[in-house]
């Protein structure tokens, strides 16, 4: 037997064990998905009425990802993601305060929202159709166009995929990027070994360590750790491949399509925001006096002494009001916490629509 038909077995081995494992991690957040969704509709009580009879929201985050979720030193959460989760409680409470933040691991956090644990997980999670089917779980909507990138060490030789056959490769354990990881390697005839790790934090510790050669995740999350790399950013070099596609956005759980609308249309909120140039600069002054129909809609306010129109959202129709006030729109969240990361707007997916981008919301009328 060649040595092509060797590798090209091992990989699909590897493949395949990659496969049931993500199918079984699955399969597990499903049987708990269906009792807590049974369990929802047996009481009769909404998320929407649980998180309000509690006076929190409780959003599940990484905790551990600059730029998207980070704790810092005074015991405050920072990041894209963590904003979000304000955003939502804005959006209810009219404080984006009453947010409790539940840290939750790759291999966690789908049964962290199926137990009701926490009301929305808004983690750096790819959107996928076993995601969306098996698990029971919605995307909101996409908040960060994302891909799979490669990181090695800056002293060492590889420049791309090709150069890393026979390589060791370290990945967080229970997420998509396994089966990416599995997949570009298998087309690409190489060989490699994986050693997966439960939280970022011990992965980069391997790697540190030198026990890997390569360390795989979303380009998003490699930019993060790299600018926080105890060795300093330049001892790091990401390589130009991409191999996947990954829409990042919030979760929630099936069967509640009132909260569901609420944590979706406060994402497409944000993009209409800035699409429109409402800002939490000028968004009182928008209040008192909006520049058009569409951010009269957007604000629940008439517009020249024309009356209020309620679409029937259940938080009300000026929901946008203190998101906008207390947190911002889409370009402040991105700007203040993911361009500091080197990651720029311009000319990628995450620009708005109008500036050849996916950044879109649908109307808001």
């Amino acid at each position: 037997m060649s040595m092509s038909w060797l590798r090209r077995g091992f990989l699909l081995s590897m493949l395949a064990l990659a496969s049931v494992a993500l199918i079984a991690c699955s399969s597990d957040d499903e049987e708990t998905t269906s009792v807590s969704t049974a369990d929802s509709a047996a009481s009769g009580e909404s998320t929407l009425a649980k998180v309000q009879d509690r006076g929190i929201l409780k959003c599940g985050i990484s905790g551990s990802l600059p730029g998207f979720s980070q704790l810092e030193a005074d015991g405050s959460y920072t990041g894209f993601d963590a904003d979000y989760c304000r955003a939502v409680a804005a959006a209810v409470f009219g404080d984006a305060t009453k947010v409790e933040f539940v840290e939750t691991t790759g291999a966690n956090r789908f049964e962290t929202l199926a137990s009701g644990e926490v009301d929305v997980l808004i983690r750096n999670t790819t959107w996928t159709l076993s995601r969306d089917s098996d698990l029971k779980q919605s995307f909101a909507a996409p908040t960060f166009y994302d891909g799979q990138g490669m990181m090695v060490k800056s002293s060492s030789p590889f420049q791309t995929l090709e150069d890393m056959d026979g390589a060791t490769i370290c990945v967080n354990q229970g997420t998509t990027t396994e089966l990416n990881l599995a997949s570009q390697f298998l087309e690409r005839g190489l060989t490699y070994t994986a050693l997966t790790f439960e939280t970022t934090d011990l992965l980069q510790e391997a790697f540190l360590a030198g026990r890997c050669d390569g360390w795989t995740t979303d380009k998003s999350g490699l930019a993060s750790r790299r600018g926080v790399y105890p060795e300093g950013p330049d001892a790091l070099r990401i390589l130009a491949v991409t191999m996947s596609k990954e829409p990042l956005g919030p979760l929630t759980r099936h069967g509640d399509d009132e909260w569901f609308d609420i944590v979706a249309w406060v994402t497409f909120g944000t993009f209409q925001a800035e699409e429109l140039g409402v800002s939490s600069a000028n968004v009182d002054a928008q209040i008192a006096n909006p520049d058009s129909v569409a951010v009269a809609l957007m604000l629940g306010v008439g517009y020249d002494g024309g009356d209020v129109t309620d679409m029937g959202l259940a938080v009300g129709p000026q929901f946008m009001q203190a998101v906008l006030q207390q947190v911002g729109n889409y370009g402040e969240i991105y700007e203040k916490n993911i361009t500091p990361l080197g990651l720029e707007r311009e000319g990628s997916l995450n620009a708005l629509w109008i500036n050849g981008g996916l950044i879109y919301s649908p109307p808001i009328r």
